[in-house]
């Protein structure tokens, strides 16, 4: 079979193109060998290859839907925002250079040439690539800089679908819009259009897909229902919607939403389970039973934002009466100090943490552990005694070095990671994806709903694949896939 392909691009950030891609990657692969791209992605949730490379998480979301395993192919360029329009830019799943908007920029003509390459090994091992844009499609400042997008279009000459989203208004014009601004080789390329996030009567909406379809001469391909997605979310945008969310569990779990959040993927796994409620550093902490400080892509700028607000000292007060984790950038800062050799802020200090726990971390040198690991579970207290012996599974990503400054009162908890105190209630560890582990996740649940008086009944928890071939199936119904295998050429 010839190598085909298919670019989804999108009116706007959020509107759904990640889910399409993932939801076309587990319906094509039913016949077809298919692999995900994006060329270049923003964002601070991201993931750990089985090589160790770093990649967002959409992309592994998209290629494990696709059944194939994840490489740093498939997100060649990865930036991760760390202030003042400074990102962190991971290539090819490696640490590359921390560069400002316009440095970046500059480096377009090697950042090509990364992603020619990556599109070329994809190639040769899948019969399909199912590829994504970035943001709205028509930034017509960023157009001869835009290699996700317009460079994507360009590179590939790939039959495009665009995608909108009626839930924020307006999306006959942003649709509309769009195709009138893209330049005209690329706009030739666009053979479909979805709307997604539909509430409501679709005969109601039938004689606006109608006009649109006259005025562009591009078919609807359907109309997409709101869905919540059993999948992890692609990056902070998805907090806003989180914020929306009703719960009506007793059991609140805080999680501190630091300016320089990343990874916050962590907890989705406690929404079915209990109320999670994201906490700005100057909102109310309230009387959580639990508190969770997550990663951060700045330990120390977030440290010092989470001192000068007062949320420092509120969290401290819970100490010994509810349990506090802290996650990667979080479990730094429940330490007695970080030293910074000038590579996390550029400038060499040493500064105090929320001294919870008696470790301490350095920032030695620019280079970051990144792996996918298996550690046993060593540990004592309420929570993680009864699963004392028990594997856990997760993935690093983390610059520093982190020891305990107290064998006596600080031990590790998960093999040679983590440490918890003296009332085995503050619990800090660099494992990404701790509480998709049922059994730890069971054990603080169980201990927070006893602790209340309430009876845990462990969830049946929807399986990953369970939950790609859900979305698939929406799609699936909502979806003209014949069109969609058309369009693609097969």
């Amino acid at each position: 079979m010839e190598k085909k392909s298919v670019l989804i691009l999108g009116t706007a950030s959020h509107v759904g193109k990640s889910s399409v891609v993932t939801a076309i990657c587990r319906i094509l692969s039913r016949k077809y060998r298919v692999a995900p791209f994006k060329a270049q992605n923003m964002s601070l949730n991201s993931w750990i290859t089985k090589d160790g490379k770093e990649i967002g998480i959409a992309q592994a979301i998209q290629a494990k839907a696709a059944g194939t395993e994840p490489t740093a192919d498939m997100n060649p360029v990865l930036l991760k925002p760390k202030g003042d329009c400074v990102s962190q830019i991971i290539l090819l799943g490696e640490p590359y250079a921390d560069r400002s908007a316009g440095q970046y920029y500059d480096s377009i003509a090697e950042m090509n040439e990364v992603l020619e390459g990556a599109l070329e090994r994809l190639c040769k091992e899948h019969d399909i690539i199912v590829m994504e844009g970035a943001g709205g499609a028509a930034e017509i400042n960023l157009y001869e800089r835009d290699i996700v997008n317009i460079g994507t279009a360009r590179l590939t000459q790939a039959p495009i679908i665009l995608v909108g989203d009626i839930e924020r208004g307006g999306v006959f014009a942003s649709l509309y819009g769009t195709i009138a601004l893209l330049p005209e080789d690329v706009r030739k390329n666009v053979k479909g259009l979805i709307i997604n996030k539909f509430r409501g009567d679709l005969e109601i909406l039938k004689p606006g897909l109608k006009q649109l379809e006259e005025m562009t001469g591009i078919p609807v391909l359907g109309v997409l229902p709101y869905f919540k997605l059993n999948i992890p979310s692609e990056d902070s945008v998805s907090l806003e919607d989180k914020e929306g969310e009703k719960s009506e569990n007793e059991i609140e779990i805080a999680v501190i939403r630091l300016p320089r959040i990343s990874n916050f993927t962590d907890f989705e796994p406690l929404e079915r389970l209990a109320k999670i409620r994201y906490v700005d550093l100057d909102g109310d902490l309230g009387t959580p039973d639990a508190i969770m400080i997550p990663g951060t892509k700045n330990t120390i700028n977030d440290l010092l934002d989470l001192k000068a607000s007062g949320m420092a000292g509120k969290i401290q007060a819970f100490k010994g009466k509810v349990p506090i984790f802290g996650i990667c950038g979080g479990y730094q800062m429940l330490g007695r100090t970080i030293y910074d050799s000038g590579v996390e802020n550029g400038v060499e200090a040493e500064f105090e943490g929320l001294g919870l726990l008696d470790i301490g971390t350095k920032f030695g040198e620019y280079k970051k552990r990144t792996i996918q690991v298996t550690k046993k579970v060593n540990a004592y207290g309420p929570i993680l005694a009864p699963i004392d012996g028990d594997d856990i599974k997760g993935y690093e990503i983390h610059m520093g070095v982190t020891n305990s400054l107290d064998i006596n009162t600080c031990q590790n908890i998960f093999g040679d990671d983590g440490a918890i105190d003296e009332t085995g209630l503050v619990i800090g560890t660099y494992l990404h994806g701790l509480f998709d582990n049922k059994n730890l996740r069971d054990a603080l649940m169980r201990y927070l709903y006893e602790k209340k008086g309430l009876m845990y009944r462990p969830e049946n928890v929807m399986t990953e694949n369970e939950a790609y071939e859900e979305l698939a199936n929406v799609v699936e119904q909502n979806l003209d896939i014949e069109k969609v295998y058309e369009i693609i050429g097969i």
